[in-house]
């Protein structure tokens, strides 16, 4: 199977957690610092949004200080041997209960990074150490002691009080994940995403610093600065982390363009999506379904909810949602049950859903979604976010705040019901001998929840609104479905082949709508 960034730090993940099951965590003080001076200014996101603006206005440097010719020619498997020794871990000196862990430069991390403690307001860098580190077989030499990391991870009591957790982690580019109370690792957040899936490269500008706050003896937050450079712009962010059953990180962000950007994803969040209910074109598994996430929910500036389910697509695929001040998105693991995907080892159906809430007006723009052609579930093929229609110029200064959510059960991000299921197949009438009408195809969509419990008794006062933007609806049915406490809606399309047409589709009762709106786009072949 070919390595992927993804299963890579989905393997360092499941690493970390059994050397803190084998070793015992003891933290160790935070790097000395001289102490607060009289009148001395503490370290804060303003100084990160100082030394951003000022970095703007530099180059952007291309090439690194190289690493030594040892680490960069690591593999996975002896990169996986370098070990952060949990008792070396950093922050909980004071009796606090967040640890900070580094990850090693190295193998695709080459790139490193300069991790800061703040203590007492007064800002300090991490020393980089070889004894920080157990190397199992490797034999690197000696290594420079300026080395620098690739990365850190929060760890915290999250799911025992007993037991460190990752909770969050930063490494490569600007990614980083997080955790929630009993999920694990699947979709990742990005700090900035510049032209994904364009025909130019996508550029990735990479957290080139980051400060984290030494949390007090009763802190319930983490508190990290970074410092983001590239060469289209530079940024300082702030995050607040908040552990809980689902984990939530308030970002807050600031961008000085060194060009015009002409396509910029804020809140971006990469993905996987394999095979599904509604695309089954790779089944050669015993694992039916494989995804990290099943579908992309939406609440525009109008108050509508949005779901679209997720594919696989033969060729690489753009939707966009035009919008004026989303109330929020995110890319949703919505399907949670253990026999549809039927892998003990990687657990799909305990990977969160991440939940983006816009701060204050984000403007008119768009919410995109990219879907890429992927043979296997390696590689993260799926990427949303949210584009201004306004391109960021040099000279600028451009501000966005938002909340992300580490969900568990997306169902009650609102009261209408919702689109558990999406099926596709031949749209042949039931028991008709004749053979279905050239470019159709029938949509069956399971609709539960909301009030679709209270007409179950009374069918006949819910119907199915559908539409499609080109082609025509031949047909549809809507059936009460008592396994779900919901309805059974099916719609068969009919389009001329090569033809296009986008289909959205929802419940209501008179003049109110019980769903959200289903949509999905559909090409007839």
């Amino acid at each position: 199977m070919p390595l992927s960034r993804r299963h890579f730090i989905a393997r360092l993940g499941g690493l970390g957690a059994a050397l803190l099951a084998a070793r015992p965590a003891q933290a160790q003080p935070a790097p000395a610092s001289p102490g607060p001076q009289p009148n001395q200014p503490r370290f804060g996101f303003d100084d990160v949004i100082r030394r951003a603006r000022d970095l703007s206005g530099a180059p952007y440097d291309v090439n690194p200080p190289p690493l030594p010719e040892a680490l960069a020619k690591l593999d996975y498997d002896s990169y996986r041997d370098i070990r952060f020794r949990p008792d070396k871990s950093l922050l909980g000196g004071n009796g606090g209960q967040f640890r900070m862990h580094m990850f090693h430069p190295g193998f695709l991390f080459n790139r490193p990074v300069v991790v800061n403690v703040i203590r007492d307001g007064v800002s300090a860098p991490a020393p980089y150490s070889a004894s920080l580190f157990d190397y199992g077989r490797n034999k690197l030499g000696n290594l420079p002691v300026n080395l620098g990391f690739a990365g850190f991870r929060l760890h915290y009591p999250l799911n025992d009080p007993r037991v460190q957790d990752e909770l969050i982690s930063f490494l490569g580019a600007s990614y980083f994940r997080f955790l929630g109370r009993k999920q694990r690792y699947g979709l990742s957040a990005r700090g900035l995403a510049i032209g994904v899936g364009a025909k130019e490269t996508e550029e990735f500008p990479v957290f080139r610093e980051f400060w984290i706050e030494q949390p007090g003896p009763d802190s319930d937050r983490a508190v990290i600065y970074a410092l983001l450079d590239g060469p289209s712009l530079t940024g300082a962010y702030q995050f607040f982390v908040y552990p809980s059953n689902e984990t939530v990180v308030d970002v807050s962000m600031q961008l000085f363009p060194r060009k015009r950007i002409e396509r910029i994803g804020i809140a971006p969040l990469t993905s996987m999506f394999f095979v599904g209910e509604n695309d089954r074109r790779f089944n050669d598994d015993f694992r039916p379904e494989l995804h990290d996430s099943d579908g992309l929910l939406m609440h525009t500036g109008a108050g509508e909810w949005l779901w679209r389910p997720l594919r696989n697509p033969k060729e690489i695929s753009f939707s966009g949602f035009m919008d004026a001040n989303p109330r929020g998105f995110g890319l949703m693991q919505r399907d949670r049950t253990f026999e549809h995907y039927q892998d003990i080892d990687l657990g799909y159906e305990a990977r969160p859903s991440y939940w983006v809430e816009p701060r204050g007006n984000w403007g008119e723009g768009r919410i995109e979604l990219i879907e890429i052609p992927t043979g296997d579930e390696t590689n993260d093929n799926v990427v949303a976010y949210w584009t201004p229609n306004a391109v960021p110029e040099p000279g600028q200064s451009l501000a966005w705040g938002y909340r992300i959510t580490a969900v568990t059960d997306d169902y009650k991000l609102h009261s209408g019901g919702a689109a558990y299921n999406t099926w596709q197949t031949s749209a042949r009438a039931l028991g008709a001998p004749e053979p279905p009408a050239p470019g159709s195809r029938r949509f069956i969509i399971d609709f539960a929840g909301g009030d679709l419990g209270y007409y179950l008794n009374d069918p006949e006062k819910v119907q199915i609104v559908p539409s499609a933007s080109a082609g025509r609806i031949v047909r549809t049915f809507l059936v009460p479905n008592p396994k779900t406490e919901g309805f059974r809606a099916g719609i068969d399309v009919q389009l001329e082949k090569g033809q296009t047409a986008d289909l959205r589709a929802f419940l209501k009762s008179g003049g109110r709508a019980l769903t959200e709106t289903w949509t999905f786009p559909w090409k007839a072949e």
